[in-house]
């Protein structure tokens, strides 16, 4: 209903007029004169244009509700020659969370997220005291029983030439045959204690030996080259090999990732598992770096089904090893049909976008680029080819812009919007 049809309504007729006018007069000769009933009249009128006024404002510039989509560059749309394509995740073959084979305390850690590590070098220490003390005292005993085996084997040549010297003597008569047994029975007994004594020698010193594999473990060193990702454990706590209750004793000093042995693993649905075969090529691209397309290819198909998602992981290899590939990535990976020529000539300039989100606005192309909730049209002049549902814009548009998909005809410059999920 217009403004004009609500003042029609809120008209009020001659013969009104005068039925209120005697109405009031009479009143006034009963009780005094008084305003009368226009007031309120002039006041609700004003009431309802404001009304409608507000809210033929808001109506005006009330959200609009779109759909919108990311330009992406021109020369990274990875789909081109692809029979496949799947998501998954860049992970580490090889790492380790390392830890103190030995329960102590942290007297020193030396590494930092984000520091390049060699095979064998030092990344923390734990307090050696003890154990510096259990390897002098093995230490102290083997050489103790390396002593005694110097004196039993002194003790048993000089029983061996006292026994050959009563033999000897006994032969001639002088002493007798009994003396000459007890000599050569002397002399056989030295050798068996000397035996046993170099045992007791050996195996003091395998007590030197562990005494000194215990106090290296003092030294917590890096089992392979890489990078430190996590750094799990600070001075002065104790850390075991083992997990303690209470949550007190740390079980890790941090976690190391070979680098060089980064890959992608994606879940292809089991329905297209038969389009995918080892070797095949492929171009993985980083969520992160969408221009950035990175040679690979497969590895190998994991021969088993996840039943709950009703796909098949694949392992896919990175061909080109780079630092900005770290692991917990998100990817995209196009599997293609032959491995991609080396381009001939400079990939087009410009951004890709939905040949949708172009309309014609005052007779020339024009997107809606969204920013801060507001949409902003820019007039676009796109390129003549069309990449499947997508066009060429040379210029205007930047690499990730948001552009509304099939904008309405209400939609202008400065309009504010509601992006919608897709």
């Amino acid at each position: 209903m217009s403004n004009t049809d609500l003042l029609k309504e809120l008209k009020i007729e001659r013969h009104q007029r005068e039925h209120h006018s005697g109405s009031v007069s009479g009143a006034g000769g009963r009780g005094g004169g008084g305003p009368g009933p226009w007031p309120w009249i002039v006041g609700g009128i004003v009431l309802v244009l404001l009304a409608l006024g507000f809210g033929g404002w808001w109506f005006a510039h009330r959200p609009i509700q779109v759909h919108v989509a990311q330009a992406v560059a021109a020369s990274s749309d990875p789909s081109a020659g692809a029979v496949l394509q799947a998501t998954g995740y860049v992970t580490a073959r090889r790492q380790a969370t390392v830890s103190a084979q030995i329960t102590g305390t942290l007297t020193a850690v030396l590494i930092e997220e984000g520091d390049r590590v060699k095979q064998g070098q030092i990344l923390a220490k734990l307090d050696d005291s003890q154990y510096k003390a259990a390897l002098d005292a093995a230490v102290a005993q083997a050489k103790a029983g390396h002593a005694l085996v110097d004196q039993y084997g002194a003790q048993l040549a000089q029983n061996l030439r006292d026994a050959d010297r009563d033999e000897a003597l006994a032969k001639q008569g002088l002493v007798s045959k009994q003396a000459a047994e007890q000599a050569r029975t002397l002399a056989n007994s030295t050798r068996a204690q000397l035996a046993s004594q170099q045992k007791n020698a050996v195996a003091a010193d395998a007590q030197v030996t562990e005494a000194q594999v215990n106090y290296g473990y003092c030294l917590i060193r890096a089992p392979f080259d890489g990078v430190i990702t996590t750094k799990d454990a600070q001075v002065g706590e104790v850390v075991s090999p083992f997990s303690a209750g209470g949550g007190f004793t740390r079980t890790g000093i941090g976690t190391i990732v070979d680098m060089d042995s980064l890959e992608v693993d994606v879940d292809v649905n089991e329905a297209y598992i038969g389009r995918v075969t080892p070797n095949m090529p492929a171009e993985a691209v980083l969520d992160a770096y969408p221009d950035w397309r990175i040679p690979a290819h497969v590895i190998a198909i994991v021969p088993a089904a996840d039943r709950g998602k009703a796909t098949v992981k694949v392992r896919v290899a990175i061909e080109k090893k780079d630092a900005r590939v770290v692991p917990d990535m998100g990817v995209r990976v196009s599997f293609l049909e032959a491995k991609p020529a080396v381009a001939t000539q400079q990939a087009p300039k410009g951004v890709l976008v939905p040949a949708k989100a172009i309309v014609k606005r005052d007779g020339s192309d024009s997107v809606f680029v969204v920013v801060d909730g507001k949409a902003h049209q820019q007039t676009v002049q796109p390129a003549p080819q069309q990449l499947g549902d997508m066009r060429l814009i040379p210029a205007s548009v930047n690499v990730g812009d948001s552009v509304v998909v099939s904008p309405m005809d209400d939609l202008h410059d400065g309009s504010s919007v509601n992006v919608q999920a897709q």
